[in-house]
């Protein structure tokens, strides 16, 4: 546990992330005035930064548009898109995979499922990544950044106000209807509620299934043979997916703080006392990963024990899109081994975006042909 000059101690080990990721003595519910004091008043409440019983009862409403048998349906679209962006990407040969491939499909899908219309995603993806930027902690953020954050907040809460106040006159079968329907039949979900649910399942539905892809395929291509492997037994695509998600994860780390005084190892923290789980670097301890620096594609594939990775979180934190990203990837990983022959990197020191709590690659260049 190292002491960060930000005050929190930051965990590196994979058996102290679990414990507070899956612990009632942690909690995430104080976070937005650790870490944005600048933001509290403006940003409507999230369920992500709560605990039960508000947590419970938000996470509880939107989890049924998430079901494994909703999240299976929506497989066709996710194949119809990637075969559209893989035309598209093999007429170009060289291009950006990151907003050829990486961004169109999580984006078209969120937007799809909460119902927001197609003319308006560009928006939705320019607000998103400026609120995502805000995400990382105020005192780490240039002033540009932070202005950016306070412009973008009221005009996307304004048009989703909008947006909810259209779907309770005329409602349709996404969920932005279904939440809205909730209010009125007096449940006590309310409009700052909603409007805190919709901007994170905006942000979370398709920032971090982005990343998953951008990270993933530039593993896949410094990995030659593990590519080869995967051509060779495409049925490893589902278990790839989880290895690809411990080996460069979407989010980095995650931020809880104690509710009581508590141990954990042989340090005793306070009540309000902040840590921050480095789920990367808890998914490349040896003690918990055999070889964790090496990419191996069979590693999840059910013939050896091996530790849950943590890229998702754990606990009633647990992300709550984790198997819409994964089908996500795993639909983009067989469109391309099905159409792709031949794939290279054209630039192996791509950029990064400048977020914290977020990791991804702004760019990546590569070079198509079927």
């Amino acid at each position: 546990m190292h002491r960060s000059p930000l005050g929190l101690s930051l965990l590196t080990r994979y058996d102290e992330c679990v414990t507070v990721l899956t612990s009632s003595d942690w909690g995430h519910d104080q976070e937005v005035e650790q870490l944005h004091p600048e933001e509290q008043e403006a940003f409507p409440p999230v369920f992500m930064w709560m605990e039960p019983p508000d947590h419970t009862r938000l996470r509880g409403l939107v989890s049924k548009a998430f079901t494994p048998g909703r999240i299976a349906a929506l497989r066709p679209r996710m194949i119809e898109l990637v075969n559209e962006l893989l035309d598209a990407a093999l007429a170009a040969g060289e291009f950006d995979a990151i907003t050829g491939l990486a961004y169109p499909m999580p984006l078209t899908m969120i937007c799809e499922i909460l119902g927001i219309p197609r003319s308006d995603h560009e928006q939705i993806q320019e607000w998103s990544q400026v609120l995502t930027r805000g995400l990382d902690p105020d005192h780490l953020l240039p002033p540009a950044a932070k202005a950016a954050r306070t412009e973008a907040t009221p005009k996307s809460l304004g048009y989703l106000r909008e947006l909810i106040e259209q779907r309770r006159t005329g409602p349709g079968t996404d969920l932005i209807s279904a939440l809205a329907q909730v209010e009125e039949r007096g449940d006590r979900l309310s409009e700052e509620e909603m409007l805190g649910t919709i901007i994170f399942l905006i942000i979370a539905g398709h920032e971090t299934s982005v990343n998953l892809v951008g990270n993933g395929l530039l593993a896949l291509l410094r990995h030659p043979d593990q590519l080869a492997l995967l051509r060779k037994r495409p049925e490893l695509v589902r278990p790839a997916v989880d290895e690809l998600l411990r080996y460069d994860g979407p989010a980095h780390l995650n931020t809880r703080s104690a509710k009581r005084r508590t141990t954990l190892g042989d340090h005793v923290f306070e009540e309000g006392d902040g840590v921050v789980t480095l789920l990367a670097c808890a998914n490349r301890d040896p003690r918990a990963f055999d070889d964790p620096q090496r990419l191996d594609l069979t590693r999840f594939d059910g013939h050896a024990p091996v530790s849950r990775h943590l890229a998702f979180s754990l606990g009633h934190h647990y992300c709550l899109g984790a198997p819409l990203a994964a089908l996500e990837m795993a639909t983009m990983l067989e469109g391309i081994l099905a159409r792709v022959k031949k794939m290279e990197l054209v630039d192996d020191n791509p950029p990064y975006k400048p977020n914290v709590l977020i990791r991804g690659l702004s760019e990546l260049r590569v070079r198509f042909s079927g």
